[in-house]
């Protein structure tokens, strides 16, 4: 049996095959059947409690005794599906992992013999989490340990993956007057126990519950695209344009960090050479150097480059961007850190692409930022690290897209958007 880490991967023997989610509490289970863009085809893709079977993916209950699973017979998973990937999130609500931290079991259905195990390391804030990808790779079936969470909840991971959520009620969006009664659910919008969901719109309960009135905003508060966060609570997930300010415990993060950039290869199977790099300026956006496959050593050694991998096969990130924010200059206060398709393809035709920060002594995860969306372009700008007055470095998602094959093309377009 195999003890799984983030990014990790093992090709499967079994043709079906069982996730369990156990941890000390209750948790729910659901399954997503995703295609190539990564979206499920209908909400029919989302298998949970209420909706517990679709096409070679079925949802076990485990009575709340035995952790509950997700059994997928890869025969029986439609051509035009890539991957599905299994969730988790604790059943009482607005519960965190902080502390019950979860263990996927990847079994043999048929025989219950354990293939692997993973446990996704030091959790805080998330209330939901993508645990284990089941995925296809070349006409054979691979699972991935992912470990990614969100601090929003299954809401969270459902909207990304395209399934339908049911808003609020207007009338439970504003507090009530003081006379007024409590307004009336709306009719059907949330099945009682034993009655099925609507076939347009299979909304978990747990997902989407009835809220009571929620208190105004502080007047100050910044929008979720734009709030600046530390590493106080542990691992970050940033969206695109958020910033995570590299400080934790109030003194600035200045030790070997590692940005590890990973993709899959293009639909279909076939390979696509994508090439990380990282470009680096001064305060007056003027171009010191850029660290890239043909030059692998920048700064004085500062900034190390793992080397090029021309196919975006294997486990884990693809290449590796050593930074050593201690030892970086000082008329160095920006790094911008690209992917280029060297070979031409579009990302369109890339199946996933994401950039993570690590801890270079420990391997701790400390930001991740998965690129959510595509376009027809050759390259993408996917993070910028600023250094402030302060001295504490700053990282920002970007997810910007470029016209360009190389690096030397990219100078430009960063230099501008520092």
């Amino acid at each position: 049996m195999t003890a799984m880490t983030p990014g990790s991967n093992i090709p499967l023997s079994a043709v079906r095959v069982a996730v369990d989610v156990a941890a000390p509490v209750r948790l729910d289970v659901s399954g997503l059947l995703l295609t190539a863009d990564g979206k499920v085809r209908s909400d029919d893709d989302f298998i949970f409690y209420n909706q517990p079977s679709g096409p070679g993916v079925t949802y076990r209950s485990g009575g709340g005794t035995a952790p509950d699973s997700i059994v997928v017979d890869t025969a029986a998973v439609p051509p035009g599906i890539e991957k599905i990937v299994v969730t988790a999130s604790p059943d009482a609500a607005g519960q965190t992992f902080h502390g019950i931290e979860p263990t996927a079991t990847v079994r043999d259905a048929d025989s219950g013999s354990a293939l692997a195990t993973f446990t996704p390391p030091r959790l805080g804030t998330e209330t939901a989490l993508v645990v284990i990808e089941i995925y296809r790779r070349q006409g054979a079936w691979k699972a991935r340990a992912v470990g990614q969470g969100y601090a929003n909840g299954l809401a969270g991971i459902a909207t990304d993956f395209g399934v339908t959520v049911e808003e609020e009620p207007a009338a439970q969006a504003a507090p009530p007057a003081p006379a007024a009664q409590p307004a009336p659910p709306a009719p059907q919008a949330y099945p009682q126990a034993g009655q099925a969901y609507p076939q347009t719109a299979p909304v978990d309960p747990r997902i989407a519950p009835p809220m009571p009135p929620m208190p105004p905003a502080p007047p100050a508060a910044a929008p979720p695209s734009s709030g600046k966060i530390n590493l106080d609570k542990g691992r970050v997930s940033l969206q695109k344009n958020q910033t995570v300010s590299l400080v934790k415990g109030g003194r600035p993060l200045l030790s070997r960090v590692k940005m590890g950039l990973g993709w899959e290869p293009a639909f279909r199977g076939k390979d696509i050479d994508l090439d990380a790099s990282v470009i680096a300026y001064g305060p007056d956006r003027k171009h010191l150097d850029s660290c890239y496959f043909g030059k692998l050593s920048i700064l004085n050694g500062a900034i190390k480059h793992s080397g090029d991998n021309l196919t975006g096969e294997g486990a884990g990130d693809d290449e590796v961007i050593v930074v050593d924010l201690g030892r970086i200059p000082a008329e160095a206060t920006g790094l911008v850190f690209t992917v280029n398709s060297f070979t031409g393809q579009k990302f369109t035709e890339v199946a996933k692409a994401y950039c993570r920060l690590l801890d270079a002594a420990t391997g701790e995860e400390l930001v991740r930022f998965d690129l959510s969306s595509t376009e027809p372009q050759t390259g993408v700008m996917m993070a910028k690290l600023i250094k402030q007055f302060t001295g504490e470095w700053e990282m920002t998602a970007m997810g910007e897209y470029v016209k360009s094959r190389t690096v030397r093309g990219m100078v430009k377009p960063a230099a501008a958007a520092l």
